[in-house]
């Protein structure tokens, strides 16, 4: 089984700071060690986006989307 979680506390951090460190954390346990993205895909169908310099116009800096 993958994990993927977001680390809002990346994302404060980035704010604050300017700076650009990947906010999804992607692990293949519960307690393997995680990697960092700002993308992350579905099994081609969907994925996670983590765009600081170009949030949604509602302000979202993370979303998903999904390929209908």
């Amino acid at each position: 089984m993958t994990y993927v979680s977001v680390c809002k506390n990346t994302i404060l951090s980035n704010l604050k700071n300017g700076t650009n460190t990947p906010a999804i954390r992607v692990s293949k346990s519960k307690h393997g060690k995680p990697t960092r993205v700002h993308k992350f895909e579905f099994n081609g169908r969907g994925r996670i986006v983590y765009s600081p310099s170009k949030p949604m116009p509602w302000g979202a800096r993370v979303w998903v989307e999904i390929d209908e």
